[in-house]
């Protein structure tokens, strides 16, 4: 005869490993988010350390023509001004401790506070990656559930064979590309920028004129999320479970996608998380081939100009970027995984 204080025993502890599991992961949220203090040092030192080896000399770019007009005086006091002839541990220097003040610095390329640079750039640039990521998950669950179910048939093999061609196939040529065709050839879709020239800003113009490069940077991340899916629906379809539910008599649309897909969609979140740098890359190629006035394109002119502090916060968002996409992936996959460790 089973005690009553073994049944509240019983209760109790499903309660109990769910809260543990929670700190757990709380845990791992705390070790990663101070193991990245020191990562925004070391990238953030390591910008300033290459962009004070480049071979370009910021003036070019402050005074642009007018330089050839400038006097020896003026250059050196624009030098001085700028702080361009002091060493890269002085400005590095300068430069932390503007950042903890909330004080980011001027760039040199825009001629205003890298802070006002960011906040007019940075939502475009995550409208951009935003819609790309879910189109192409779109496309990720969309085809890689139909090549694995139908595993060796023809869209199977078409599917397949497009993703692995795809995979070689870097964003800017999908973008050139499509404009080829959809602009120029078709006059489909505008070619390049925010708006139509002259037009005022509003939500039928941002869409329209987001619509293709958000379709070249989703297709361009697509590949990779379609065939780890393919794979992974190819061993949840094997698993017991969806060949006791085959048994049950089931239909097979409900097999797949009640029984298998749930468990190969794990694998693919974590996927996700890893190609956040890919998706940044891809961000920085698609904007400035079409012209989309996002934080990544410049990235672009503040290295041509060394714009240091511009380039040191661009750096350090990509890289912060990079991290919390790891951090998703690990903490989701923890949360729905229980046999995963968290002491990473």
């Amino acid at each position: 005869m089973v005690e009553r204080g073994e049944v509240d025993a019983a209760r109790v502890m499903p309660h109990s490993a769910h809260r543990s599991r929670y700190h757990a992961v709380l845990g791992l949220i705390g070790r990663r988010l101070l193991f990245a203090v020191p990562v925004f040092g070391v990238v953030s030192f390591g910008v300033f350390l290459l962009a004070a080896a480049s071979p370009f000399d910021p003036l070019d770019q402050y005074y642009g023509v007018r330089m050839n007009r400038a006097s020896e005086a003026d250059l050196a006091r624009a030098r001085e001004q700028l702080g361009t002839d002091d060493s890269v541990f002085v400005q590095f220097g300068r430069w932390v401790g503007g950042v903890f003040t909330g004080d980011l610095g001027v760039s040199r390329s825009f001629r205003q506070p890298v802070t006002e640079v960011l906040a007019e750039r940075l939502p475009w640039t995550v409208l951009l990656c935003a819609v790309g990521l879910v189109l192409a998950i779109a496309l990720a669950v969309t085809l890689g559930v139909l090549a694995a179910w139908r595993q060796g048939g023809w869209a199977d093999r078409l599917i397949t064979a497009t993703g692995h061609a795809l995979e070689g196939i870097p964003p800017f040529v999908l973008a050139l590309l499509s404009i080829a065709v959809f602009s120029l050839a078709l006059g489909w879709l505008p070619v390049a920028g925010l708006t139509d020239a002259g037009a005022g800003l509003s939500a039928g113009q941002v869409a329209r004129h987001l619509a293709l490069p958000a379709l070249v940077l989703g297709i361009s991340q697509a590949p990779w999320l379609v065939l780890h899916l393919r794979q992974s629906m190819l061993s949840s379809l094997a698993d017991e479970h969806v060949t006791g539910a085959r048994a049950r008599g089931l239909g097979e649309r409900l097999v797949v996608l009640r029984h298998a897909l749930p468990t190969a969609l794990l694998p693919l979140i974590t996927l996700i998380g890893v190609r956040v740098p890919e998706l940044v890359t891809g961000a920085v190629l698609v904007e400035e081939v079409f012209s989309w006035p996002g934080a990544a394109a410049a990235v672009v002119q503040a290295a041509l100009a060394v714009d240091f502090p511009l380039l040191a916060a661009l750096t350090l968002l990509a890289a912060g970027t990079t991290l919390l996409g790891s951090l998703f992936a690990d903490v989701t996959t923890a949360l729905l995984d229980p046999r995963v460790a968290t002491d990473g």
